[in-house]
């Protein structure tokens, strides 16, 4: 995979000069904002890190007596990945992002260039993850930001209560990525209410202003198949035939970091199709979460009521029902239904400015221990979402030219500048 990646690259380099980014200081070299999220950072504009950590995973008993479907046997507890130093340093909690795991490829490379520097890390998934929608969502349906931020906050303390007769600590700070990094400011925002770590620093990268509205731009890039809508059953099948290969009881499928650039380079789907391939992978990725969502509920979504499913169970018809299900699908049918009962008088358009850094910006103008990092071509933003962006966090903004949705997130100087903002007090 890497030999591909670094081909790929020397490909690029043998451009003309317009098919390659504008020579403006920065030099993450992919200018088309879905190539890059797809291809990601070559591996040799990574930085060095660490050949060996002190790192273990820890299976975190957030809900006692937590009971789970027998589908689900393989999964006993959250899944948490804890690196640490052998001296007194400063812990930095890391989010993932949309459907991610605690051992994704963007989130090691985040913990691994924080740990070079001297930190304690604990990184924790998505609550959009099957696995914390299992065993960390006390409701199971994840999508609302303060129930989902006080789900990951009480994860936060499981994990610290686990470590901390182990390590010394001198401070408290939080990052999330895309969905993590919304999240991240409601956490903070509730940790300043209940002043258990008093976080010192709080960093988004590539963050969705809102929710609502980064959403249905991705699901937007679905439009873009060739042909239309018409072609719309052709590409599903044809992409599902590629997720065959990923497939996994209960979880569906296991993407990585690495699946799309591996359709991509495979030339499954021609460069046109890439927006789509986005677009559909977020969906498939909902997809995990939906069907996680159902049957921990017996709701009745995907899954008929009161049946239980065993390993010995095919979920493949399960799965080509959830991967047809958009995320405004589950807002409309199953997420806001579900809170509009549980809070009455909550309106969907209420419920849906609640999914927004708008909804707290009065907190985070206030704080001044609030940063930013996303780029100028990320396609889950809008101008004019990237402007506020800039007005909320003024110098503590940095926009980069280029890098897509986190495909510039590994590049060395991104990985450099987040280390900074950490490091901002001197390490003791």
């Amino acid at each position: 995979m890497i030999y591909l990646r670094v081909l790929f690259i020397a490909c690029l380099v043998l451009l003309p000069v317009s098919g390659l980014a504008a020579d403006d200081g920065y030099g993450y070299p992919i200018p088309g904002m879905y190539e890059a999220t797809i291809l990601g950072t070559p591996a040799k504009l990574m930085p060095e890190f660490p050949r060996e950590m002190r790192v273990k995973q820890l299976v975190l008993d957030v809900i006692p007596d937590r009971k789970r479907p027998p589908i689900f046997y393989y999964d006993e507890g959250l899944r948490s990945t804890f690196a640490w130093q052998e001296k007194k340093a400063p812990l930095v909690f890391l989010i993932a992002g949309t459907g991610g795991s605690d051992r994704g490829a963007k989130l090691m490379s985040m913990m691994k260039s924080l740990y070079l520097a001297g930190f304690h890390v604990i990184t924790l998934p998505s609550p959009s993850n099957a696995n914390f929608v299992i065993s960390a969502s006390r409701s199971s349906i994840p999508g609302d930001m303060s129930e989902d931020a006080a789900d990951l906050y009480l994860s936060m303390q499981t994990a610290w209560n686990q470590v901390k007769d182990d390590i010394e600590v001198s401070s408290f700070s939080l990052c999330g990525f895309s969905l993590g990094g919304l999240q991240a400011t409601f956490v903070a925002k509730l940790d300043d209410e209940q002043k258990i770590f008093n976080f010192r620093k709080v960093l988004l990268i590539n963050p969705p202003v809102s929710l609502y509205s980064s959403a249905q731009r991705i699901e937007e890039l679905l439009r873009q198949i060739p042909g239309g809508a018409k072609k719309e059953g052709v590409f599903f099948n044809k992409m599902f035939l590629r997720f065959s290969q990923y497939y996994r009881y209960g979880n569906f499928i296991a993407i990585n970091d690495d699946f799309l650039y591996s359709i991509y380079t495979d030339r499954l789907f021609s460069t046109e199709e890439s927006a789509a391939l986005i677009g559909l992978t977020f969906r498939v990725s909902v997809a995990g979460m939906i069907f996680a969502s159902d049957v921990m509920t017996n709701s009745g979504y995907i899954v008929p009521m009161n049946k239980v499913l065993t390993n010995a169970d095919s979920l493949e018809d399960y799965f080509q029902v959830a991967t047809h299900l958009s995320f405004f699908n589950y807002f409309t049918e199953y997420l806001f239904p579900y809170f509009e009962k549980k809070r009455p008088g909550l309106t969907r358009q209420a419920f849906i400015d609640s999914l927004s850094l708008r909804s707290i910006e009065p907190y985070l103008v206030s704080s001044a221990k609030f940063g930013v990092m996303t780029n100028e071509n990320d396609f889950i933003v809008t101008k004019d979402e990237l402007d506020y962006l800039r007005k909320l966090f003024g110098e503590r903004a940095k926009i980069y030219p280029r890098g897509g949705h986190l495909g510039n997130l590994e590049y060395k100087d991104n990985l450099a500048y987040m280390v900074d903002f950490f490091k901002e007090e001197v390490l003791p």
